[in-house]
């Protein structure tokens, strides 16, 4: 097996591997996933209702 075999073998293994990923990154089963993913950055992030409660209460002090 020389050089050019095995590039090629190589290639034909790594293309498929990227149609497999694509095909999952894409898939319905992984939406739910992605979509909850997608809004962790804003989990940390207080809402309304705490900023609200926050400024009443050092109002109040």
């Amino acid at each position: 097996m020389n050089y050019g075999v095995a590039g090629s073998i190589f290639t034909v293994v790594v293309f498929v591997c990227f149609i497999g990923i694509v095909i999952w990154a894409f898939s319905r089963r992984a939406k739910k996933r992605f979509d909850e993913a997608q809004n962790l950055v804003f989990d940390d992030e207080p809402t309304q209702q705490t900023d609200k409660k926050e400024r009443e209460s050092s109002i109040n002090e």
